[in-house]
Formats: structure tokens, C-alpha cells, sequence
């Protein structure tokens, strides 16, 4: 076997690498980790700039392999590490020995152009927020993220995300602008369970705005003044649902209203 360019877990570029996997080093070097063969080619599909692809032969399929080829082509560095050094950049239990580092972005509300708007407010839970990226892929929709408790870039949210955080457009912003913008786009509703109205009984059609909130909290008061107040009716003991499912079922019956109009 090829002796790897960095064997050790020690190395200075692995330990510098793997501070990426905190916020604090990601917003002061705008820089993020992508880890997974899907997440790196999504993307590479989307145009992503990658910088570098940190690569260990010893754990990788050969699909993997294949997606390292391909940001090689693209232009990106590309550093074989053994597998010890590997598990000091992975967050995963089973990973398939590829990360890649590239660079954040400023997510902007003038990315958001379609009908149907997730917002997204004071997410705490990586894994809900990934969830929510995937959601709105599926169902065609952009993210607006409110006061984020967890970044977008966060590790744990790419790999939740499934690389839809490359193909959803998305924006990030405080709490007043996002609110003045979902107002200016059209009718506002909140998800909430101390709602009297039922979803299926709102109006979801058209330019809208559907608003999730904190798992702990809920939506704000800020946005129960402007909005629309639906609950998701709960037939047994629980009082709540987790919010990624909650904006899956709001998201689903606004795409099933809007076949039923055309």
C-alpha cells in the first residue's frame, strides 16, 4: 500500500482541519467540512468550490474514489491520511474515508424566489435543521433560517441534509428582517399546537411562508403577531411533534393544495 502524505493524527494540518468541525472556527475562517461521498459530489454538482479533500485509501469504497477524481479535476488539493488521522477529522461511526473543506457563504434573502418558504426559527438541533434542508428539497421550497441557534454550516447539519444544503436556496437572517421580508412576500402561517384552527382548514396556496419553531420554545411571539396561528392535531399521549416532521406535513399539504389548483 502507498504510504499516506499524513500518517499522523497529530499532523498540524489534521488538528488545524478538525477545529473546523467547531463554529467558532468556521465563522472566523469561513471555512466548512463536507464529509460522505453523496454530500462532497452534491457538492460538487452545485458548483461548490472545494479546496481540499482530505482522502484514506484504507476506509474508502471505490465510489468514493471516484468523487476524490472528480474534485481533483475540479481543482481542489487532494491528501491522502491514514486512517488514524482520518478519524481525527471524521464526525461519523462508519465513515467512508473522504472530507472535504470549502468555503461558507453569505446566505441572502435575495436568493429566495420561490412560492413556498420554510422558515426556519431558532433551530437548535443540527440534525432537525439537516431534516429541514431535505424537506424542502423534496417538496420544492426555499429556507429562510431565523436566529440561528445551529449553523448551517455545521457538520452535523451537511450530513442530515443529505447535500441538500448545495441545492436548496436558503438565507439567514435576524429575526426582525426575516419577518419583514416573509410579510412582503405574502401570507404568513405559524405552526403552533396551541392553535384553534387545523391545518387543512388554513389557506396554504400560493406565496407563502410556513414558520417552524425552536424544539424547546416554539415560534415567538413575533411571529404569532403576523401570522396565521395551525396546529397538527395529535391523536395520542404526545403534545408535540418534532419540528422537522411538523414542516414535512405543513410543507407536503401545501404542494398537494397548490396540484390541486392547477
Amino acid at each position: 500500500m502507498v504510504t499516506p502524505d499524513i500518517e499522523s493524527p497529530s499532523n498540524r494540518r489534521i488538528v488545524e482541519t478538525a477545529r473546523l468541525k467547531k463554529r467558532r472556527e468556521r465563522n472566523s475562517g469561513g471555512r466548512f467540512l463536507i464529509e460522505g461521498t453523496r454530500e462532497v459530489e452534491r457538492a460538487l454538482d452545485a458548483g461548490v468550490p472545494i479546496e481540499e479533500v482530505f482522502f484514506s485509501p484504507e476506509i474508502a469504497p471505490p465510489e468514493a474514489t471516484a468523487v476524490r477524481r472528480r474534485a481533483a479535476e475540479s481543482g481542489a488539493a487532494s491528501t491522502t491520511v491514514s486512517k488514524r488521522a482520518f478519524e481525527k477529522l471524521t464526525m461519523r461511526q462508519s465513515p467512508d474515508g473522504i472530507v472535504a473543506v470549502a468555503s461558507t457563504w453569505h446566505p441572502e434573502l435575495d436568493t429566495l424566489r420561490r412560492d413556498l418558504v420554510l422558515v426556519a426559527e431558532a433551530i437548535e438541533k443540527p440534525g432537525n435543521l439537516g431534516a429541514m434542508f431535505r424537506t424542502a428539497d423534496a417538496m420544492g421550497a426555499d429556507l429562510l433560517i431565523a436566529d440561528p441557534t445551529v449553523d448551517a454550516f455545521n457538520p452535523n447539519v451537511v450530513r442530515a441534509s443529505q447535500g441538500a444544503l448545495f441545492s436548496v436556496s436558503f438565507a439567514v437572517a435576524d429575526t426582525v428582517t426575516a419577518i419583514g421580508w416573509a410579510v412582503g412576500h405574502g401570507p404568513v402561517v405559524v405552526a403552533t399546537p396551541d392553535a384553534d384552527a387545523i391545518y387543512w382548514d388554513a389557506d396554504l396556496t400560493g406565496p407563502i411562508s410556513i414558520v417552524v419553531g425552536s424544539e424547546h420554545a416554539g415560534v415567538t411571539d413575533s411571529w404569532m403577531e403576523v401570522g396565521t396561528p395551525v396546529r397538527i392535531p395529535m391523536a395520542g399521549a404526545a403534545d408535540s411533534l418534532n419540528a422537522s416532521v411538523s414542516a414535512a406535513i405543513l410543507l407536503s399539504e401545501a404542494v398537494r393544495r397548490a396540484h390541486l389548483s392547477d
